[in-house]
C-alpha cells in the first residue's frame, strides 16, 4: 500500500508542476532571459568602462607629454588638461586638474590657479590625499601674495597637527606663514622642529635646518 501511496503523491506533484509550468511558464521564461541580459549588461559595463578608462590615460599621458615639450606654453598645456578633466573619471580628473592649476602657475596665471587648488581642496568628491595636497601647493603659493599669511597658518594647522601624507609639508609652510609675519621665535621652534623630525622627507628636513642656518638656529 505505501508503495501505491508514493506513486499517487508522484503523480500529483508532475501534474503541479505541469500546470505550473503551463500557467507561468512564460513568465519563468523571461525572467530567465532577464538574468542573461542582466550578467551581459554587467559584462558590458565592465568593458566599457575599461575602455574608457585606458581611453582616458592615453589622453593624459599626451598632454603630460605635450607640457613637457621644450618651448610648450605652459597656458595651452593647461587648457588640454582641462580637456582631459572634462571628461575622466574621478581619479584622473583631479590629477589633470592639479597639473592645469600648476601650469597655469608657471604661466603667471597666479590667482586662477590659487583658485583651481583651493576648489580641489574644498571638493569632497576628491580623494583625501588629493584634497590635502592641493591645500598645501596653494598654502605655498598664496604665501607670495601680500596679507594671506594668517589665513595659510589656519589652513595648514589641522594637517600640519594631523597624521597624514603632508603633515611634514603643512607643518612647513606653516611655519614659513610664521616667518612672514614675522613671528620668528615660532618659526625657529617650527624649522627646528622639522629639521628633528625623523618622520620627514629629507627634502623638508634639509631646508629646515638650512633656514635655521640663515636665521641664527642650531
Amino acid at each position: 500500500m505505501a508503495d501505491i501511496f508514493d506513486e499517487v503523491k508522484e503523480d500529483l506533484r508532475a501534474e503541479r508542476t505541469k500546470q505550473l509550468f503551463n500557467r507561468y511558464g512564460g513568465l519563468l521564461a523571461g525572467l530567465a532571459l532577464l538574468a542573461v541580459v542582466a550578467v551581459a549588461g554587467v559584462q558590458g559595463w565592465r568593458w566599457w568602462q575599461g575602455r574608457a578608462a585606458m581611453a582616458t590615460a592615453e589622453g593624459y599621458l599626451a598632454a603630460a607629454r605635450a607640457a613637457s615639450e621644450q618651448g610648450t606654453d605652459a597656458a595651452a598645456a593647461a587648457g588640454r588638461f582641462d580637456a582631459v578633466a572634462a571628461e575622466a573619471p574621478s581619479g584622473y580628473r583631479v590629477l589633470a586638474r592639479l597639473r592645469a592649476a600648476a601650469l597655469r602657475a608657471e604661466a603667471g596665471e597666479r590667482d586662477a590657479a590659487l583658485a583651481e587648488w583651493d576648489a580641489i581642496a574644498r571638493d569632497g568628491s576628491a580623494d583625501a590625499t588629493f584634497r590635502e595636497l592641493a591645500t598645501v601647493v596653494w598654502g605655498t603659493h598664496a604665501l607670495e601674495k601680500d596679507d594671506t599669511a594668517a589665513a595659510v597658518e589656519a589652513r595648514m594647522a589641522p594637517l600640519a597637527e594631523g597624521n597624514g601624507p603632508f603633515r611634514a609639508s603643512a607643518a612647513e609652510v606653516r611655519a614659513l606663514a610664521a616667518l612672514k609675519r614675522g613671528e620668528t621665535d615660532a618659526a625657529r621652534r617650527a624649522f627646528q622642529a622639522l629639521a628633528n623630525d625623523g618622520g620627514a622627507p629629507p627634502g623638508v628636513r634639509e631646508r629646515a635646518g638650512r633656514l635655521l642656518s640663515g636665521m641664527g638656529g642650531a
